[in-house]
């Protein structure tokens, strides 16, 4: 059975690698095909390897409090280059100083992004989730892929 793949990375200048190899071992033993960027990723980086693999999700990471800053614009970047469905998981430290998390979460889904996480989320239960949103979004499309393992090359450049 095909996983479905995602992108994973730390956005902006955040060097924090840890979680990010957490992130990356948690979905991949759940199932999915990770990419993980690793940190200090541009959006730009992002958006392009979601288009390159044909992932179904990107999953920003940002621990040292400037994700607010770094996440400006992003959903506008992905519909920008084509990617009006991709799912867009953040989480983290997103913001710097202490407000809580439904305002975090709230302006950051103002930005465009599906879900947001607080640094301490049960990873099993954002993997059922992003389970759920793929099945939501992609479930048909998914599933008539899955019934053509081989498309012709006309067929996969018409989709892009």
């Amino acid at each position: 059975m095909k996983k479905d793949t995602i992108i994973l990375g730390v956005i902006g200048s955040d060097c924090h690698s840890v979680g990010n190899k957490i992130l990356e071992l948690v979905f991949s033993s759940e199932g999915f095909h990770v990419v993980n960027l690793g940190v200090m990723v541009s959006q730009q980086e992002f958006v392009n390897a979601a288009i390159e693999t044909n992932a179904k999700a990107i999953l920003v990471s940002s621990l040292y409090g400037h994700g607010e800053i770094d996440c400006q614009g992003f959903r506008d970047l992905c519909i920008e280059k084509g990617l009006d469905q991709i799912i867009l998981y953040v989480g983290g430290n997103l913001v710097v100083g202490k407000k809580p998390f439904s305002v975090v979460e709230e302006k950051f889904k103002k930005m465009g992004f599906d879900r947001v996480f607080p640094p301490d989320v049960d990873l099993k239960k954002v993997a059922e989730l992003l389970r759920q949103d793929i099945k939501e979004k992609f479930g048909q499309e998914a599933a008539a892929e899955e019934k053509q393992p081989d498309a012709s090359p006309k067929k996969h450049s018409a989709a892009n």
